[in-house]
């Protein structure tokens, strides 16, 4: 898409949202099919809509079933947006995931999201540096974990819920004013982590350079986790232990040879469908790799691609894509649905 239409899409939806949710939604990119099995996940005639345009960077999309609505961050716009086929696009939470004086960095805000077991919102939060919970009727944020030992996190990027309550999330530099060299620094790696239902953080792994989006396999023996690493471009397999730790992992997909190619974008957030096939954003776009690290494909944007996530009835995959909240028809349902 050049740049006259990017800007013609932004002007349009931004202008009129409403509009648009009412209408049809333009379309991007491609489906680039490597093998034919991807056919039974997605239709060849599937679509990139375009829902909403017009963001910094867009983040941690997530469904609220009982509101039909879909919430998403901008973090450097430090905002969580609310999205629906029929209201179209609102500010649901602003700041989002910095509340002190000032300014902090580039990408202050609210990075991924999902609900918990309880319904509410829960948050990996950039600028306070820790994962929070809200309710939905925004009646005010709790703290589940903003520290290591008494060390502050770094940047808490992406954050998922085990069946047990624990949470699990990831806690890489990006979200921090100057990034890995930053002098707030506290911890000295850039670690996974696990809140259990005491309220402790425990460390996963530090094995990784840059931890990004996560996700349990649909049986949750298995946690997946994307490094957004330029160099190290790769979605690692851990496997989960009785006690809620995870044992040695493993290399699951290597996408760095896709980085030197040229694709846009890294591994990122990452979701997981009935089937146990790996939905990661990546080089290229989104990323389908079944459970045995196979290529299947890949959802092409056009756009460095930050995130997915299920939506309506479990068959539409919501996409943050830079600039662009898109969505397309799958012919599998999320994992948990």
């Amino acid at each position: 898409m050049t740049f006259f239409q990017r800007w013609t899409v932004a002007a349009l939806l931004l202008a009129s949202p409403q509009l648009m949710a009412q209408s049809s939604y333009p379309t991007i990119g491609k489906v680039v099919r490597n093998d034919s099995k991807l056919d039974a996940l997605v239709a060849p005639d599937a679509k990139i809509e375009v829902l909403a345009s017009g963001f910094i960077w867009a983040e941690g999309p997530v469904w609220v079933k009982s509101q039909n609505c879909l919430l998403f961050s901008d973090v450097p716009a430090n905002t969580i947006f609310k999205w629906s086929a029929k209201a179209g696009l609102t500010t649901f939470l602003k700041p989002s995931g910095f509340t002190g004086a000032g300014t902090y960095g580039d990408e202050p805000g609210s990075n991924g999201l999902t609900l918990d077991q309880q319904g509410r919102l829960i948050v990996a939060e950039h600028g306070d540096r820790r994962i929070s919970a809200m309710p939905l009727s925004n009646a005010g944020k709790r703290t589940i974990a903003d520290n290591f030992q008494g060390k502050r996190f770094n940047s808490p990027n992406d954050v998922v819920q085990h069946s047990s309550g624990a949470y699990y999330f990831t806690d890489p530099p990006y979200g921090m004013p100057l990034k890995h060299n930053d002098p707030t620094r506290e911890i000295d790696w850039f670690g996974v982590y696990r809140v259990g239902n005491d309220g402790k953080a425990s460390l996963i792994t530090k094995e990784m350079t840059r931890p990004n989006g996560l996700a349990f396999s649909p049986d949750e023996k298995t946690l997946y986790v994307a490094q957004s690493d330029p160099d190290k471009a790769i979605v690692m397999a851990f496997p989960v232990l009785a006690d809620g730790s995870v044992g040695a992992g493993k290399v699951l997909f290597d996408a760095t040879p896709m980085v030197k190619q040229g694709l846009a974008g890294l591994p990122d957030g990452l979701k997981t469908d009935q089937q146990g096939n790996l939905w990661c954003t990546g080089p290229g776009g989104v990323l389908i790799i079944t459970p045995t690290g196979q290529l299947l494909g890949r959802i092409d944007t056009g756009e460095a691609t930050a995130n997915c996530g299920w939506g309506d009835d479990g068959t539409t995959l919501y996409i943050t894509a830079d600039m662009y909240l898109c969505r397309i028809k799958t012919k599998v349902k999320g994992a948990g649905w």
